[in-house]
């Protein structure tokens, strides 16, 4: 019998950090759960990130995920945003890995290939695949949903090769 092993995928934002958590045995995915992490816009920058690590912290305590998947963000139009959204993916990474978990990182045409076939598509497609691939998933907005497909992704490309390997070497 296949092990199952329990998968958080996160869409780190400072607004809103969305979450996914899938349940993988063999080839077979199962919702477990998801949601948004938000931080208070009206408090500073650090209060912010405190409110997303604590967030983060109890849907680890929660759901007890093995493995975590967060997306590698960029953003290039605007560096004030971009080194807060660099900030707010670090407190998306920290608290896995603190918890003992592997992460992994993916980009996002890498999710997007993972869930509708292609490296680039719309929200929509993405949201519709995620209802596809895990027909019993709720979920409220796009954060919520990119977390599950980023936890998708990470389904499918841990059933590499390298990755079991990588595993069992570990």
């Amino acid at each position: 019998m296949q092990e199952t092993i329990r998968i958080i995928g996160i869409d780190p934002g400072l607004r809103r950090t969305g979450w996914g958590i899938v349940e993988q045995q063999g080839s077979v995915l199962r919702f477990v759960a998801s949601g948004t992490v938000k931080s208070d816009e009206k408090a500073d920058l650090a209060a912010r990130l405190c409110q997303l690590h604590d967030g983060l912290c109890a849907v680890l305590d929660a759901h007890r995920p093995r493995e975590a998947a967060v997306e590698a963000t960029f953003v290039n139009k605007d560096a004030t945003a971009t080194l807060k959204l660099g900030q707010a993916r670090g407190i998306a990474m920290l608290v896995p890995a603190r918890a003992g978990l592997p992460v992994s990182e993916y980009a996002p045409n890498a999710v997007k290939k993972a869930v509708i076939g292609v490296g680039h598509g719309e929200k929509r497609q993405i949201h519709m695949m995620v209802k596809v691939l895990l027909p019993k998933a709720t979920f409220e907005g796009d954060d919520a949903a990119d977390g599950l497909a980023i936890a998708i992704c990470h389904a499918h490309h841990r059933q590499s090769i390298g990755y079991r390997l990588a595993a069992l070497a570990g």
